[in-house]
């Protein structure tokens, strides 16, 4: 798989391209082409919601800072910030149905002997609530998985972001000059 291209200021600054200037500032214009040069916008149903508004803004503060908070970027960013929040909330049900499983495995001896419930009762009860517990954590794996691979295609990730940093070239000696020098 060939390597992605980098940006034009990328280009710039590793200072080793085969590339002409006209090259170069072809492709910047062409990447300044790309963008609206509108501010990324929040969606009604993401501002609605306390967890995804947040983090809504957290990446937009990030995005500004990397001169990315363009509105091309607004349906995928907002798309993020919806499955952020939804995750959240799975997360939130799996823990408090753990929290009740542990409350009637510690209560299950006083449940059976005060007549409230049968064995058979507690241990289809318990099986049912492993059941919902392992489809949420199935419901929350699945969340994250879309959310990664939101975050690997907008450099929301090291990996990513490591693609369009530029590599840092090492100084070679001159073996003469270190020679003349005593080096």
């Amino acid at each position: 798989m060939p390597t992605p291209t980098k940006p034009a200021n990328v280009i710039r600054l590793e200072k080793k391209s085969h590339r002409t200037k006209k090259e170069l500032a072809s492709r910047e214009n062409a990447e300044k082409t790309l963008l609206t040069g509108e501010k990324l916008k929040e969606r009604k149903e993401v501002k609605s919601d306390p967890v995804a508004h947040k983090e809504f803004l957290r990446i937009k503060k990030l995005l500004e800072k990397i001169e990315k908070n363009d509105d091309l970027y607004s349906s995928v960013i907002n798309r993020y910030c919806q499955l952020y929040a939804e995750c959240k909330d799975f997360e939130e049900k799996r823990e408090a149905i753990y929290k009740q499983l542990l409350d009637l495995q510690e209560n299950c001896q006083k449940m059976i002997d005060e007549e409230e419930m049968t064995m058979k009762e507690y241990y289809n009860l318990e099986l049912g609530m492993q059941k919902n517990l392992v489809s949420l954590d199935k419901q929350v794996q699945a969340k994250r998985k879309m959310l990664l691979d939101i975050e690997k295609e907008n450099i929301m990730t090291i990996a990513s972001a490591l693609r369009s940093v530029p590599k840092k070239t090492e100084k070679k000696d001159n073996p003469l000059l270190a020679a003349l020098n005593g080096s």
